[in-house]
């Protein structure tokens, strides 16, 4: 009896962390229409502070797949006030590190450094949304380091270029579905004028969001915030514009990739899926906790319990899905069979496990263990800044509020067996998917010598 205090007082602990979503949280916005969002936590003497812009490669122009990454690559050359790599070159000796990524809807910037130096990074982090002023020759050499990582990332791996076809079949009148590095062919007609257009049009501070997360007190955050981007002007242009999204899918779309870089084959089948919507998270957090019992570990998931073993068809499988987005997102299962098994008996047998999870239903008792986890990784984000100001930040860059990020824990938490039960319907019953198959090429058949 001696553990049941402690015990009582970790379980209360949980629960509270659970109910308190994201405490500590507070926003506000500027006159120039930058949101800043401070999320306190003082336990340790650090800050991540992460700018995030609403614009990604899907709002690259037509013709210059690219653009984006290829600015975000950019951002880090000079300004009128810093000199090229000068900004790196602080963060790191001042002990910080740094980092920048583009994807579809958004594209952020990341410093993570001892909170008495946020001053520090806040002014330059403010100075390159303004006053970027790349040389011309700074922006050929970047324009040639993108190519070559497009050809190590994507052309130099099989996996690059399968994921990358899959996700064009999936989105195949809509600018989602485009590379988020560019193809290479309009990635080489990028210039410094592009670049910069790009630049004037989304980098502004009403099309921002200042994410700070750590040792900090808000309202020196708000302060901070008005003296470094305050005087940044507005950009004039408007909302940004609803993405063409084309017809619903009316067939049932296949790729496939031969290559002999790949030892062994591997299925993969995307259905699109509704994402988190502000004010309507229901149906996303069902497909959540349906992901997770799927495919969501690999010992005790229903695809690795019924398809993945000694006894399987497969030596491995899961299921992925993204829930944020502007546009609906992917719901990803995918297995890789045992040698021996073709690809028809691999997929009858992936249809079979689909089916029969559609004619039984989830298992309650599992439902409730996979929200558990859920649960338990929500809370355990919360003791990670770097983790809550992304979940922050990719949340409102997605078109979700902070009251959506403050109630999804709870809506993860309600989910019932009749939502998963429904979410799996309309997910595998009433759509057409696209599946994938990357694998090494045929082998012909050698006629034998006379």
């Amino acid at each position: 009896m001696r553990h049941a205090l402690p015990v009582l007082i970790g379980l209360l602990l949980l629960a509270a962390a659970s109910l308190a979503a994201e405490p500590g949280l507070r926003s506000f916005t500027l006159d120039n229409g930058l949101m800043v969002v401070a999320i306190e936590d003082h336990r340790a003497p650090v800050v991540t502070q992460m700018v995030w812009y609403r614009v990604g490669s899907a709002d690259d122009p037509v013709g210059q797949s690219g653009t984006a990454h290829f600015l975000e690559h950019l951002m880090f050359k000079a300004t009128d006030k810093l000199a090229e790599g000068e900004l790196d070159r602080t963060v790191e000796e001042n002990g910080g590190s740094f980092d920048a990524f583009t994807s579809v809807d958004q594209t952020a910037f990341t410093e993570r450094i001892a909170a008495d130096r946020l001053d520090l990074v806040m002014s330059m982090e403010a100075d390159r949304m303004v006053n970027l002023a790349p040389t011309e020759a700074s922006v050929l050499t970047e324009r040639d380091v993108v190519i070559e990582e497009r050809r190590q990332v994507v052309d130099g791996d099989p996996s690059g270029v399968f994921s990358e076809q899959l996700k064009a079949a999936l989105y195949p009148n809509s600018p989602d579905g485009r590379p988020t590095i560019g193809s290479e062919q309009e990635i080489a007609g990028l210039t410094r004028e592009t670049a910069m257009d790009f630049y004037r049009a989304h980098y502004a501070p009403n099309n921002a969001i200042l994410v700070v997360a750590g040792d900090v007190h808000a309202d020196e955050v708000r302060q901070m915030a008005a003296k470094y981007f305050g005087s940044i002007p507005a950009s004039p242009q408007g909302p940004r514009p609803e993405r063409p999204q084309g017809p619903p899918h009316q067939v049932t779309r296949l790729v496939e990739v031969q290559d002999a870089r790949v030892g062994l084959p591997q299925l993969t089948r995307l259905y699109l899926a509704p994402q988190r919507q502000t004010g309507d998270q229901k149906k996303a957090a069902a497909l959540v906790v349906l992901a997770d019992l799927l495919g969501g570990d690999r010992v005790t998931s229903i695809l690795a319990r019924d398809l993945v073993g000694p006894a399987g068809i497969a030596i491995d499988a899961g299921a992925s899905y993204s829930d944020t987005g502007l546009n609906k997102q992917a719901f990803a299962l995918y297995l890789v069979p045992q040698p021996g098994v073709d690809r028809t008996e691999a997929e009858a047998a992936l249809d079979g496990l689909i089916a029969d999870f559609l004619e039984q239903g989830p298992d309650p008792e599992e439902i409730e263990r996979i929200k558990g986890r859920v649960r338990g990784g929500n809370i355990f984000m919360l003791d990670d800044i770097s983790s809550r100001a992304y979940r922050v930040g990719e949340a409102l860059t997605s078109g979700l509020t902070l009251e959506d990020v403050e109630a999804w824990p709870t809506i993860l938490a309600s989910v019932t067996v009749a939502d998963v039960k429904a979410a799996a319907e309309t997910l595998f019953g009433e759509q057409f998917s696209v599946s994938g198959w990357v694998m090494p090429p045929a082998i012909e058949p050698q006629e034998l010598p006379q």
